[in-house]
């Protein structure tokens, strides 16, 4: 083979691997001086030059003319006599510089390069690849399924990149044909038998909230932020959103007129429940939203420990535990709070403050009376915090009031969120 036949077959990978020119040079470069190395223990004194655009290569050994008889690396050195075969001026000490053909190097050597340009070319394309994966993380792609596997479909992009969408990262009711567009989001990328892999999903929290990005103008524009999203996939999803600007309805701009916004994103999810309230800092506030359609009567909150006793007709329990849970379930994981339901006090229920003058003391039942609660669910329905405002009261009064008065009507409801 022959220096112009070489880079002949190895320019073809710069445009079938996309590989620019200059890569390709050091690429070239660095295998012919590794083949070198092999031969000659050294590659220092050889310049290698090369132009695949024109199919050039050059390789130039470099030697110092020595006395006859005193060669002592035939690689570095070249006896006076030889040197003047090539240059009749030669003398002891001068640099010879010799033009070397590839065909010298040898068949094996030439093989060998062969496979190490091969090797180096793959690397770099992988390379390359992983890089162009990673920096894709976090964003929805557009892809084609390519191959259907048991456990896993095999994708490809634009540029025939194979990604891989895996059974535990599909939607449920998802279905798929050879040939079918699919979006997805890049989750992570493995390597595998020396091949990067784009890890695909559709159920992750993310592919919503990117698909929100692409939907709503306000969303990828930064006038609403999704602060939290939570999803059972291709069931029900929970998006909290909010706004810097007051002229903005976030929760409005979301779902658009008659839900013309939501609804591509409910398609793509194959016809996913999605509920879009209005983030706040209020966490009570937040819990009864996240709990729509749900009415909550009143709630206690536990913020050291994360949880929260919420109570509700008892008409409205179905409504806030959803269908198989999945209500309480997305309300728990969108404000981080571990949900239980209970029956709420019905007012035919309802018992004096007097009835309980044996367990709660006069004075105590005299400030409750001064500020208008007479009863034990008008008491029940307070936040402890504002009723001790309120009455002034010491925090463990309220606490005991509270124990005493559930014991005449607490009905728990075992959920677990």
């Amino acid at each position: 083979m022959d220096n112009e036949a070489l880079i002949g077959s190895f320019s073809d990978f710069k445009y079938e691997k996309n590989i620019d020119r200059v890569s390709l040079m050091a690429i070239l470069e660095e295998s012919i001086r590794c083949v070198l190395r092999k031969k000659y223990e050294s590659s220092k004194n050889y310049d290698i030059i090369v132009n695949p655009d024109q199919g050039d290569l050059e390789i130039w050994r470099n030697r110092i003319v020595v006395q006859d008889g005193k060669v002592k690396d035939i690689n570095k050195e070249i006896e006076l006599s030889t040197a003047k075969k090539i240059e009749p001026d030669f003398e002891i000490g001068e640099e010879v510089t010799e033009k070397v053909e590839l065909q010298s190097l040898g068949r094996r050597a030439i093989l060998s390069l062969k496979q190490n340009l091969l090797s180096k070319i793959n690397e770099y394309d992988n390379t390359n690849t992983y890089k162009k994966f990673k920096k894709k993380i976090g964003e929805i792609i557009n892809v084609e399924v390519y191959h259907i596997l048991p456990k896993q479909i095999i994708m490809r992009d634009d540029e025939q990149n194979e990604m891989v969408l895996p059974k535990q990262e599909q939607i449920p009711s998802d279905f798929f044909r050879k040939g079918d567009p699919v979006r997805a989001l890049v989750k992570r990328v493995d390597w595998k038998d020396n091949k990067p892999f784009a890890i695909l999903t559709r159920k992750d929290e993310s592919f919503l909230e990117e698909l929100l990005k692409l939907e709503i103008p306000e969303v990828s524009d930064g006038l609403i932020t999704v602060k939290k999203v939570a999803r059972i996939p291709g069931e029900k999803a929970k998006v909290a959103v909010e706004s810097y600007d007051d002229r903005i309805d976030p929760v409005g701009a979301c779902v658009g007129m008659k839900g013309s916004r939501i609804h591509p994103i409910v398609r793509e999810l194959k016809n996913e429940n999605i509920d879009v309230i209005n983030y706040t800092s209020n966490i009570q506030l937040y819990i009864t939203r996240a709990l729509n359609p749900a009415k909550v009567s009143m709630m206690e909150v536990n913020e050291e420990h994360k949880y929260v006793n919420v109570y509700v007709k008892i008409e409205e329990i179905s409504k806030a535990i959803g269908k198989g849970g999945q209500n309480i379930k997305l309300a728990s994981q969108l404000t981080g709070y571990k949900i239980h339901i209970f029956r709420d006090f019905p007012y035919e229920d309802d018992v004096e403050l007097t009835e309980f003058s044996d367990e709660i003391e006069s004075e105590v039942l005299e400030k409750f009376h001064k500020v208008g609660l007479n009863t034990a669910k008008s008491i029940l329905n307070y936040n402890k915090n504002d009723l001790r405002k309120r009455t002034n009261l010491e925090e463990k009064t309220i606490n005991k009031v509270f124990t005493i008065l559930k014991k005449e009507f607490e009905e728990e409801f075992n959920i677990n969120t």
